[in-house]
Order: structure tokens, then C-alpha cells, then sequence
């Protein structure tokens, strides 16, 4: 068994690099375990089904076939998409057949060198760290037991069938979808060669805008990028955009489930922009109230805003299944994560990159402003927040020996403010008098390490990301 990856979850799901554990003796594992785990439960109203899905990497669609085989070897129907698919319309799938839960394979916005393996919950959003700890747990207690996929057609326990229009109609219900298909916008869509592309075409086809779908080729290797929703990702884009305006720009990730964006002339907008500008769409346009979920890596711009407002915020961890485990509770206005992630109320507790688009559609139809003049007005109200954040290699086994020297080392202060405040409950994240903060944290997902910073300009963000790559060199000299 030495020659056998250990199979562990982070942020969302387990990841790992193709024909290195990402093997397929390694989802063998991971599937009978994930079959084991859900015929171990019994969760009242669901039935003994599960959702199959893939991206557009190297070998998706394989390993998805395989993670068929396995369920329905253990006694599942499965209804295995038989197109790349993004994930949320996985978790969609889950919730409306109730089944007792779903596979996405997807290694989301890491480099086209991986793969992963993330488990949806028979709600609709992603497996919670309890769940996820008991699959690990059964990786390799019981025998690998498979169906042959041609017998599982052939017999109808797999099924094959593109679960994209179901979830195309549903999320077209929760907005004014009259209002944006009478709105004449131009909509440029970059799915970053991902399973995005196209959906966009789908969702306003007979409408009176128009949609420009850039790199949108199945490509596994996503154009020398990472499929991330990031500026440095965008000059393709960005060079278009400035010779073809357009009034927006959506950005999706590998797996659609995640949002960025530009403005119509190729400027990127942050996702703190993207989040600030939806919550005061919902508060102003929509005139909705509830419960505002962040992760604690999102912009201090929220808070204030929720402050303004009168409501009601909840920080979390980093991964959005915390802010599943929230929006499960009920009375939610946004669900929200600095990388992209937005989950909305009255739909499945999932982030879903396309609905976030189409919920920026509905505010530029609602406001008849510029996505410029809109952002001015929020700085205006609000004040300035500049963000930024760096992606450096560190140690694995080191990384505990940093957060620890941040705890016991905290800076004096951030940009000449006292650092009023320490958070370490996910990473160290300093906060200081004027609001300025600094955080760092391993990823999840990568074997990297984080730093992230905001600031009233970008000249001062960038200096507190020296700052935090400052104390990763004094834990590593020691």
C-alpha cells in the first residue's frame, strides 16, 4: 500500500497531480470509500442516488466514468453528465433528484497539472469537514467494488444525460430575466477555456443581447494559465476588450463556479468589488435584508456597508463550505468568499459563477449606469479599499512554525496604525486602527502559502504584502 497516495480533503475536496496520486487506482479509493460513507447514512427524503460530473481537464471524463463504475457497484443509480458540466449545476442535480449526494470531478482554478475529487452533500453544496473526515476515514477498509459502465447502461442504473438545461431554467428564475433580455447589453464572457464556455450563448440565446465567448476552445492545458479569476489571467481579454467595447466582461474559473470580471474596456474589477457591488444591488434594487456570510480574507468594505445597512454580518473560514453550513441556517442575503465564490439565497447553498453573472446583468439593467459609475459611487459612500494578495511557496512542514511566530510576533503596526486586533482561527490575519489589515494562510488546495493585504491605496497594499513576505523570511532564517 506504500505506493498509494494519502487521501486528504482541503478547502474543497482532495487534489492532486495527474499520473502522480491523482491516478485512477487512487479514485477507486476515494469512490468506494465516498460509496461506503453514503451507504453507512440515512438522510430522510433522499434516495439511493448520486451525480456524476466532470470538467474539461485531462482524463475528467475518464476518471468520471470510473467514479460511475464504482457508485453503481455499490448499489447507486447514478446520472452521469454526459457533457464538461460546472459544478454547481452538480449540486443543483443533487438537491432537485434527491440524491444522497454527487462527485464533481474538478480540480477547479489549480494548474492544469491536477485533478480533484469534490464531494457534494445531499443538499446541494459542498461536503462539510465532518463528512469529508469520515470518507477519509474509509479510504481502503472495504474491497473496490464496480459495475462495468456498459453493463450499467445497459441496465439503467447509469444513466447519461447533459444536466446543464434543468439548471440553466432554475437559475434564470431568480432574476428579472425580462428585464435583461429586453436590456440590449453586450456581455463578453472569458470561462478561461473551461466548462463555462457557451453558457452564456445558452442562457440569453433569444434574448436582445448579445454575448461574446472568449477563449472558450477545450483546451486541457487552459492557454498557459491557471483557470483562475485573476488580473494576471485576463490580457487575452483585456486586448480584445479594448478595441470591442462591451458593458461587462464576466470571468468564470475551471469549473464555473467561481466569478471575476472587467469592465466593458478590458479593466479588471477585483472580486471585492464584484461582492460590494451585488450586496448594494440586493439592499438597493432588490430591497432584500438578511444575514451577510463573508470569509474572512473578503474586504472590510462589506462590514461598513452591512453597518450602514442594518445587517446582520458572519465572518468565517476560508472554503466555502462554511458558508454553506451558514446559508443552510436560513435567512441569508449574500454568501460570499474573496476568491470569487457567491451563493445566493433561495437557490442551492453553492457559489455559482454564472448566476453571479447574471445577477450583474439584472443590476446594469436595473440602474442604467456604467459599471465605472457605479463603482464610483460606491467609493463615494463607502471610502477606498484597495486589496492585494500574493501566492508564494513556503515550506509544508514549516508553515505551522510561521503562523505561530505571527501569533506570538505580531507587527506593532500597519501602515503607521496600531494593530488594534489578531485573528487566527484560519491563518493570522492583523487588523489595525484605519481598517488596514494583513493575512497569512496556507492554502487548501496547493502547497502554498498566502498573503493577502488591504489598504486605503494600492501603493500602501502592496507594502503590507512586503511586510507579510518580511516575517515568512524570519521564520524561515531561523
Amino acid at each position: 500500500m506504500s505506493s498509494l497516495a494519502l487521501i486528504k480533503f482541503g478547502t474543497d475536496g482532495w487534489r492532486a497531480i495527474i499520473a502522480e496520486e491523482f491516478t485512477f487506482s487512487n479514485v477507486e479509493r476515494v469512490a468506494q470509500a465516498t460509496a461506503d460513507y453514503w451507504n453507512s447514512i440515512s438522510i430522510p427524503g433522499t434516495l439511493k442516488k448520486a451525480v456524476v460530473g466532470y470538467d474539461r481537464r485531462f482524463l475528467s471524463d475518464q476518471f468520471a466514468q470510473l467514479t460511475a463504475e464504482i457508485l453503481a457497484g455499490n448499489g447507486f443509480e447514478v446520472l452521469l453528465t454526459s457533457v464538461p458540466t460546472p459544478t454547481q449545476a452538480v449540486s443543483f442535480a443533487v438537491k432537485t433528484l434527491r440524491a444522497i449526494g454527487g462527485v464533481m470531478i474538478t480540480a477547479s482554478h489549480n494548474p492544469p497539472a491536477f485533478n480533484g475529487f469534490k464531494l457534494k452533500a445531499w443538499f446541494g453544496g459542498s461536503a462539510d469537514p465532518s463528512i469529508c473526515q469520515a470518507v477519509e476515514a474509509l479510504v481502503d477498509k472495504n474491497p473496490i467494488k464496480s459495475l462495468l459502465f456498459a453493463e450499467g447502461l445497459k441496465s439503467k442504473i447509469i444513466r447519461v444525460r447533459d444536466i446543464r438545461p434543468d439548471y440553466y431554467k432554475a437559475i434564470k428564475k431568480l432574476v428579472d430575466f425580462p428585464l435583461i433580455s429586453q436590456s440590449r447589453i453586450k456581455l463578453a464572457h472569458d470561462p478561461l477555456f473551461g466548462v463555462g464556455a457557451g453558457c452564456f450563448e445558452q442562457l440569453l440565446v433569444d434574448t436582445n443581447c448579445s454575448v461574446t465567448t472568449l477563449n472558450a476552445i477545450h483546451d486541457p492545458n487552459f492557454g498557459g494559465i491557471n483557470p483562475e479569476p485573476v488580473p494576471k489571467n485576463y490580457a487575452r481579454s483585456q486586448a480584445f476588450l479594448s478595441k470591442n467595447p462591451h458593458d461587462l466582461c464576466v470571468v468564470t474559473d475551471g469549473d464555473a463556479d467561481r466569478v471575476g470580471g472587467m469592465d466593458g474596456r478590458g479593466n479588471a474589477l477585483s472580486t471585492h468589488q464584484i461582492i460590494c457591488l451585488l450586496v448594494e444591488h440586493f439592499v438597493k434594487n432588490r430591497g432584500a435584508k438578511g444575514r451577510v456570510i463573508k470569509a474572512l480574507t473578503t474586504t472590510s468594505m462589506v462590514d461598513k456597508m452591512c453597518a450602514h445597512y442594518g445587517l446582520p454580518l458572519v465572518e468565517t473560514g476560508v472554503g466555502f463550505k462554511y458558508i454553506c453550513t451558514e446559508m443552510l441556517k436560513g435567512d441569508v442575503l449574500l454568501g460570499f468568499e474573496e476568491s470569487g465564490g457567491i451563493g445566493f439565497p433561495g437557490h442551492i447553498p453553492e457559489r455559482d459563477g454564472l448566476l453571479s453573472g447574471l445577477m450583474l446583468l439584472e443590476m446594469l439593467a436595473m440602474e442604467k449606469k456604467t459599471l465605472p459609475q457605479l463603482l464610483q459611487r460606491l467609493k463615494r459612500q463607502f471610502g477606498s479599499y484597495c486589496y492585494a494578495r500574493v501566492d508564494a511557496h513556503f515550506p509544508l512542514d514549516q508553515r505551522s512554525a510561521l503562523m505561530e511566530y505571527c501569533k506570538s510576533n505580531p507587527p506593532s503596526k500597519l501602515i503607521k496604525s496600531p494593530v488594534t486586533e489578531i485573528k487566527s482561527y484560519d491563518g493570522v490575519k492583523f487588523i489595525s486602527k484605519n481598517d488596514s489589515w494583513l493575512m497569512l494562510r496556507g492554502s487548501g488546495t496547493e502547497p502554498i502559502l498566502r498573503i493577502y493585504a488591504e489598504a486605503k491605496t494600492d501603493a500602501d497594499a502592496r507594502s503590507l504584502l512586503r511586510t507579510g513576505v518580511a516575517l515568512t523570511k524570519k521564520v524561515l532564517s531561523k
